[in-house]
């Protein structure tokens, strides 16, 4: 029996396997037991051992995990309320810096339609100013103002956590007629729909790296924009942030028939050199959680480079050995621009700064292989898709605020949107590698399944279930989760969806519990889960994979987002849950399986008080 160390009592059908009664029941109640030890580091086995250098730092990664972790009794540590006089500019601008105007794209007829890029994509596009233009419209610009009384803010087409974009973009791209004569490297300013120019690179680092008609994306984040709001848990979020930006980035490019694959071979140092951030200061860690005027916390940490490229170029290796060489002379060019100043005053909380050391990528392989075949990622009879072009899905896309509690799906439509959270496509092969749009972007193999609970999917019982994205964990998944759950294929399920189901019974006061007392949680149709391999893939791999897992968990919620709106409801991602009762449900222990990212699916409740504005000035198709 586990150690009870808090009960919280559930209004819940007695059927249900997972939820235990307390010996001091309440009519009418059922009690689930909580052990709050659960989730304690376990001993490795030794097949499992790593260095002792490696050990400490995954011993910083697994504390900062731990230490984040909400609880019923007692929440992350955070600033107990918000300094609105220093909330951080959502606008990085790099101050003198050249702005190159891209154009705003008014007709999204011009866009396949959504499900088509799933399948195939179209023939690929030329790099020009008007297909940059439209790339970074449909992944990174602005999509709407909101405007009510006194407030106005802005929404972008890659959502992000409260809404604060810690993520930065930047383009290194060949010669692009009509926005450079150079090689160069840009900063892109979404308020602006521009890029800044930051530097000229030599020619020939293009044609000597990568193929033709391709560019790269670079990725950063400034904790401190979230780390303002959300304190020590703010890393997370961060990096679900630039999971996000990497599908966003993805489902753009197959709109122009380009693919996308995050070059992970290079290192922290690497990425650094060629986005032009190590014109930063140093930042000193302090040893506790500090307040002050702090300039130099509103760095920008590289997170990951992407290779953007025309769909079916032939198979080709990277050199990253060479690539390494060719870098460490970005250093030497003449970088232009000073980033803006965020805020006033700033609070440092200090675990993010030295996580983030624990987590930084070495160069890992002196060559890889980029490219992967393209895989369809399958549709079902009776097609659940409104007539939406790409374009309009990506940029109409919003974060629900609430849900109606009323609204229902489809069990065909509840498994068209899992069929498209699969990894690998359709086809009858095993899911395991990340070959289907947009996770093909990702070049690890799957990481991430999902617990769901399903509340009002017709045809479909009540109940939990679990979405096994890498059938190669279906094992370990069974044996770290109840002995009583069923793990049986609920009736219809296609055969490329892993899908089983553990228990029903209504479980929607039980998924509001779970994820902070929200009523977002309950009133959809499903929400879920995120649910990570964790301690295991950081032995296996290092603790440069820690935000990886968050990324994965991004790009899963990206499709959610977009999946919903195409079929015309909503979505959002939920960041606050309470992680060990998560874990408690389903019976996990230790740190083998951790859930990462929380997500709703329903119908939105509308707030007709807030008014939509164009994001740009002129026609709009956002309007």
């Amino acid at each position: 029996m586990p150690l009870v160390c808090h009960r919280i009592p559930f209004s819940l059908h007695h059927h249900h396997p997972f939820l235990r009664p307390s010996t001091t029941a309440v009519p009418g109640k059922l009690f689930l037991s909580m052990s709050m030890s659960s989730s304690s580091p376990s001993s490795p086995p030794e097949s499992l051992a790593i260095p002792q250098e490696k050990e400490e730092l995954l011993s910083q990664v697994l504390k900062y995990h731990n230490q984040t972790k909400h609880s019923f009794t007692n929440y992350a540590r955070g600033p107990h309320g918000l300094d609105w006089a220093n909330q951080p500019n959502p606008f990085r601008r790099y101050l003198s810096a050249p702005l190159l105007p891209l154009l705003h794209p008014e007709n999204p007829q011009n866009s396949p339609p959504y499900p088509f890029v799933f399948d195939s994509l179209p023939y690929p596009e030329p790099i020009s100013k008007t297909t940059i233009s439209q790339f970074l419209y449909n992944s990174l610009a602005l999509s709407a103002w909101k405007s009510t009384g006194f407030s106005t803010w802005s929404l972008r087409v890659n959502p992000s956590s409260g809404n604060l974009h810690p993520t930065e973009a930047y383009i290194i791209s060949p010669p692009v007629d009509s926005l450079s004569e150079h090689a160069f490297v840009a900063h892109y300013a979404p308020k602006e729909h521009a890029l800044e120019l930051r530097a000229q690179i030599p020619s020939g680092f293009f044609e000597r790296f990568f193929p033709h008609n391709s560019f790269l994306i670079g990725f950063s984040s400034i904790f401190w924009r979230e780390a303002w709001k959300y304190g020590e848990r703010a890393f997370r979020y961060c990096n679900h942030d630039v999971g996000h930006a990497i599908a966003a980035v993805s489902m753009a490019s197959s709109g122009l028939g380009w693919d996308v694959r995050v070059l992970d071979g290079l290192g922290y140092k690497e990425l650094e050199k060629l986005m032009g951030l190590q014109i930063f200061p140093e930042f000193n860690i302090p040893s506790r959680p500090v307040k002050g005027r702090m300039p130099e916390i509103e760095f920008e940490h590289p997170d990951c480079v992407l290779l953007v490229m025309p769909n079916g170029t032939a198979d080709f290796e990277v050199d990253y050995n060479e690539m390494r060489l060719a870098i460490s002379e970005f250093p030497n060019l003449e970088w232009k621009g000073k980033p803006n100043l965020l805020s006033k005053e700033h609070v440092c909380w200090d675990i993010i700064y030295r996580t983030a050391e624990a987590v930084k990528k070495p160069l890992t392989m002196a060559k890889g292989t980029v490219f992967e075949p393209y895989r369809s990622s399958g549709m079902i009879s009776g097609n659940s898709y409104k007539e939406f072009s790409l374009s309009e899905v990506v940029r109409k896309r919003r974060s629900a605020v609430d849900m109606d509690g009323f609204t229902v799906m489809s069990r065909e439509t509840f498994y068209q949107i899992l069929l498209h959270c699969m990894p690998s496509g359709s086809g009858g092969q095993k899911q395991r590698s990340q070959l289907a749009l947009p996770f093909r972007a990702l070049p690890w193999a799957c990481e991430v399944h999902a617990v769901l609970f399903v509340h009002r999917v017709v045809g479909l019982p009540n109940g939990l279930y679990f979405l096994v994205r890498n059938e190669d964990h279906l094992d370990e998944l069974r044996k770290a989760t109840r002995s009583e759950f069923k793990w049986v294929k609920p009736d219809g399920c296609p055969d490329d969806l892993i899908l089983y189901e553990l228990a029903q019974g209504d479980c929607g006061e039980l998924s509001k519990r779970l994820s902070c007392h929200q009523d977002i949680a309950s009133d959809g149709c499903f929400s879920l889960g995120m649910v990570a391999r964790v301690e295991p893939t950081l032995r296996e791999k290092g603790t440069w994979m820690y935000p990886r897992l968050f990324w994965e968990t991004g790009v899963l919620g990206q499709v959610l987002y977009l999946e919903a709106h195409a079929v015309g409801i909503s979505a959002t991602g939920i960041g606050c849950f309470f992680d060990d009762p998560v874990h408690e449900v389903l019976g996990l222990r230790g740190l083998e399986f951790q859930s990462l990212y929380h997500f709703t699916v329903g119908g939105p409740v509308v707030d007709k008080r807030i008014m939509s504005l164009p994001p740009y000035p002129g026609p709009s198709i956002d309007a």
